[in-house]
């Protein structure tokens, strides 16, 4: 789920640890573009204005020199076709999720993608799958070593992409626990609090998904060791994901795994059931349109 992303600006796996890898991404996505423009019989000069982008800014993007905007793929289906269209867009989600995921979390994201169950229990930041943008600007522009504006956008857009897996994935079950004081910490403020909460209302009325609030006061509490991230594979094994500062450590010894297991079935008894939760988050939507 989220080895993600529980996920301050770390968590979820994105981080800058992938940066040496995408020189070369970004010069094998501009050959592609090169490739399919020419096939096209178009210049430079005739595909660019048809794209809405400059010639200069194109040509840098085919020389790698240059992340190709997220509209690219589509304003190119009118030039190019729609074939081109969608190889475009295939090479973008893949070289956002490159540029966007460190490189010690790029396992696990593989092992999300195919899940056949995705569990998450978070003490730290809200889960990276349930992020609205607001919140993922928010936790990243915080972030330190600072990061450049071209950085935290491949990041946002990385992490956004992720999140997609929720809807392409209507048979995945989702499950997740947080802490309740994770939304009173009120990161970026109340108007992105109040959109984390609107964002978790929204995503809790799909079929596939389950969120529950930890209070802020539980006797019986099992959670004290920290997050935890399971995902059930095709084949109906568990595996187990954990991470630290920079750092990131996956579980897959059954023995290992049974306790976490055991420990987030703890976590759902002692956590306000699904409607619980639901009028939880009404109530502190009420309190901060009144505000």
């Amino acid at each position: 789920m989220t080895a993600d992303n529980g996920e301050g600006a770390r968590s979820g796996g994105n981080c800058g640890d992938g940066a040496a890898e995408l020189p070369d991404s970004l010069k094998t996505f501009g050959a592609v573009l090169k490739v399919l423009r020419e096939e096209a019989g178009l210049t430079q000069e005739e595909f660019a204005p048809r794209v809405r982008y400059s010639v200069p800014y194109v040509a840098k993007i085919e020389q790698g020199k240059r992340f190709p905007p997220r509209e690219l793929p589509s304003r190119a289906e009118e030039p190019l076709g729609h074939v081109a269209s969608r190889i475009l867009a295939a090479a973008h989600r893949s070289l956002t999720r490159r540029a966007g995921l460190a490189s010690w979390f790029r396992q696990w994201a593989g092992i999300e993608g195919e899940a056949l169950s995705l569990y998450a229990y978070e003490c730290r930041a809200i889960p990276g799958l349930l992020q609205p943008e607001p919140y993922i600007r928010a936790i990243f522009e915080r972030r330190l070593p600072p990061v450049t504006e071209e950085q935290l956008e491949r990041e946002v857009a990385a992490r956004l992409d992720r999140q997609r897996i929720i809807e392409e994935k209507p048979s995945t079950a989702f499950s997740f626990v947080m802490e309740q004081a994770v939304l009173e910490r009120k990161v970026g403020g109340d108007r992105v609090t109040l959109a984390v909460v609107e964002h978790l209302l929204a995503v809790s009325r799909r079929r596939n998904v389950e969120i529950q609030i930890m209070p802020l006061r539980q006797e019986d509490h099992c959670g004290v060791d920290g997050h935890m991230y399971l995902a059930e594979t095709p084949d109906h094994q568990w595996v187990g994901y954990t991470e630290g500062q920079r750092s990131s450590n996956l579980l897959t010894e059954p023995k290992d795994v049974s306790v976490l297991l055991q420990r987030y079935c703890s976590l759902r008894s002692q956590a306000h059931d699904c409607r619980a939760t639901v009028s939880l988050l009404e109530q502190m939507r009420g309190a901060y349109e009144r505000h």
